[in-house]
């Protein structure tokens, strides 16, 4: 009997354990490497998500909207909606590299606070708020 219980604490403590390093797996892993804000180059503005339709990208000509990709790992500030953005902080071309500067990097267009703010503070589904310990707003 003593035996069965104590066996039964175990599977309870490993499961506990399992669970406890899945999610802080969860939160560090859901943090892209780069996100991306819909801006119009011609103003250098911010605009809404809902006006790049498309993942072109912008060489210094053409008129419309396009995706500015940040590094989310470097204490980068998104502008609110109708802001100028410092187009020293990030690109107008798809990474190809993590922000690390290997392998094949995670990113994610549109989604950001339309307030602006730090573009540590991500918005993802199910855990809240993340990036350097922020737990909400």
């Amino acid at each position: 009997m003593t035996e069965r219980r104590m066996r039964s604490a175990g599977i309870t403590l490993g499961l506990t354990a399992l669970m406890a390093a899945s999610l802080t797996g969860c939160s560090s892993g859901d943090q892209p490497d780069y996100a991306a804000i819909c801006v119009d180059p011609q103003t250098q503005t911010r605009t809404d998500d809902d006006e790049c339709k498309d993942e072109r990208e912008y060489h210094g000509s053409g008129a419309g909207f396009f995706w500015f990709y940040m590094a989310t790992r470097g204490n980068g500030y998104v502008p609110a909606v109708g802001s100028r953005y410092n187009a020293g902080q990030g690109t107008y071309t798809i990474p190809r590299t993590g922000s690390g500067g290997s392998g094949s990097p995670t990113i994610r267009r549109g989604g950001l606070d339309r307030k602006g703010g730090d573009i540590g503070t991500i918005t993802r589904g199910g855990f809240g708020k993340s990036g350097k310990g922020s737990s909400g707003g």
